[in-house]
């Protein structure tokens, strides 16, 4: 794990009457916690700035926001919260949640044929403490015809996603391969995710049970 300005490497002792709260209202996110047994206490997401600070690089980016939002959530004495943040970048560029289609119609035209790199971050925090981890994605596009570029448009599944798609709905036939993790794509990498939470004393394994 890579140590960063501010950020905590020291691990608590597990703590089973920690209740865990996510900061974010992303559904898959609260999916992927369900596959590792995990069911957050409740759901906070935090309202934050999201717009990317002139000639910020997409790592730096998408690290400031997920803190950012740690940070934002508001949390109890008996509470942890872990929040992330996603983005596509296509070499310095950031490309993050498309404003509407014709947005979207650009993300994917620029993507087509071409690789690109998809980051999600992930930060837990206890009381002060932060907990960050940031995981990178090389993922492979084919080419794509217009035809297919307003199939997609249509189906309307690019709402809400970074870089205009989603790599588990129907833009899957677009993608080639991926060298790295499918979790990250999609907005939450659980080997990264459970060691940050194990770090910060919750007890993962415990849904499991």
């Amino acid at each position: 794990m890579r140590l960063r300005t501010g950020v905590l490497m020291t691990t608590r002792t597990p703590d089973p009457d920690l209740k865990l709260i996510l900061g974010s209202g992303s559904p898959r996110r609260l999916e992927l916690l369900a596959q590792i047994g995990v069911t957050p206490h409740a759901v906070r997401p935090p309202d934050i700035d999201e717009d990317p600070h002139k000639g910020e690089l997409p790592r730096d980016y998408v690290n400031r926001i997920a803190a950012e939002k740690a940070a934002a959530v508001a949390i109890s004495d008996d509470e942890v919260v872990l929040c992330a943040d996603t983005t596509v970048a296509l070499g310095r560029r950031i490309m993050g949640k498309p404003a509407d289609a014709a947005e979207a119609a650009q993300f994917l035209q620029l993507l087509s044929g071409r690789r690109h790199k998809v980051i999600t971050s992930v930060a837990v925090k206890r009381g002060d403490k932060i907990w960050q981890k940031d995981v990178q994605t090389s993922v492979a596009v084919k080419r794509l015809s217009q035809a297919e570029i307003d199939w997609y448009l249509a189906t309307k599944d690019w709402q809400g996603k970074a870089g205009g798609y989603a790599i588990q709905g129907p833009a899957s036939m677009f993608i080639l391969w991926l060298n790295g993790s499918f979790h990250a794509v999609m907005g939450l990498p659980l080997p990264e995710s459970a060691g940050l939470l194990t770090a910060a004393g919750y007890p993962v394994t415990k849904g499991l049970a």
